[in-house]
């Protein structure tokens, strides 16, 4: 990791061959991404949830249009901008000494040099305010993909928690949630089903997502509507809080099995400025979530009415 940090710090070099390798490869990609319908309705239910100027509407790999925009200019300037030491974390994980690996990176990044960027910004999603809803025909796919969703809170907003466990109920515990129970279990519509919430920096998606045969499409959106609805409505069973609160606990220590996922939780906790003792300090702070503070959660965004609903494959409403 080490060598990695030293060769982006100190070898901005782009090669007009390299840039010209690495825009192929990545127009190729954004094309692949063109043609599969599980991106593409993501991709759509992200625009509908944040307006199509938002930061979080923009397509991840970028268009080939802008990709073309892309040259050396362009990445050298970036990388005066952006690749500068107050905006760097080192981790380091495995068999290694502290002082070694302090004394070695002071060694390496001796002399680097560059302004503090400024932070980036990014705005609050205007509220939903009505549901909306988007097609996506692609004749010729095998299944239908559903992305269904809503903007959430901010990482650092106190219901973090309560959020967490709220989705782990709608659509992670066990093989996903109330969901799958209902949508692939009892009614066998979905080859998948689950949702996900991913507080950010601005206010981060909670997102359902269904892959289903076209024949069942309404069916499986019916079926979502039903249980986002029931949830937000009534809230979770005593049972379920209880056993989602065990499952996440026991679930703590699997963030560190390997050396990459430590490496990725601690750089998450600088990130976010958690703290060196939050892996201690998790569990009691889902500990202490309470029924009514996930109830409060679900009632606060799970609104069938105000849902983003994008649905991508060969399907015509």
């Amino acid at each position: 990791m080490l060598s990695l940090v030293v060769d982006v710090a100190r070898r901005p070099t782009f090669p007009d061959d390299e840039i010209g390798k690495r825009r192929a490869e990545a127009i190729t990609a954004t094309r692949q991404d063109e043609d599969n319908p599980a991106v593409r309705a993501v991709e759509s239910a992200f625009e509908l949830m944040y307006g199509a100027g938002h930061p979080y509407a923009r397509k991840a790999k970028g268009t080939p249009a802008s990709l073309e925009r892309v040259d050396r200019a362009a990445l050298a300037a970036f990388h005066l901008r952006h690749v500068v030491p107050a905006a760097l974390s080192l981790v380091v994980v495995g068999d290694v000494r502290a002082p070694r690996v302090i004394e070695r990176a002071a060694d390496e990044l001796a002399g680097w040099t560059g302004a503090r960027p400024q932070p980036a910004v990014v705005p609050s999603p205007a509220p939903a305010t009505e549901r909306r809803r988007r097609i996506i025909t692609m004749p010729g796919k095998s299944q239908a993909d559903i992305a269904y969703g809503f903007t959430t809170i901010r990482r650092l907003d106190p219901r973090y928690y309560a959020y967490w466990m709220m989705n782990n109920i709608l659509g992670q515990f066990g093989l996903g949630g109330r969901l799958a129970e209902n949508i692939r279990e009892r009614q066998g519509m979905a080859y998948y089903a689950f949702s996900s919430c991913e507080p950010n920096v601005a206010e981060g998606p909670l997102l359902v997502r269904a892959g289903v045969d076209p024949a069942n499409v309404e069916r499986a959106v019916a079926a979502i509507d039903k249980e986002v609805l029931e949830l937000g409505t009534d809230g979770p069973t005593a049972l379920e809080v209880a056993e989602t609160r065990a499952y996440l606990i026991g679930s703590i220590p699997r963030m560190f099995e390997t050396n990459q996922s430590i490496a990725a939780f601690l750089q998450n906790t600088e990130m976010y400025g958690l703290g060196l003792d939050y892996d201690q300090r998790l569990p009691s702070l889902l500990e202490a979530v309470s029924r009514d503070e996930i109830a409060a959660a679900a009632s606060e965004v799970l609104r069938p009415d105000h849902a983003s609903v994008a649905i991508a494959g060969p399907y015509e409403a």
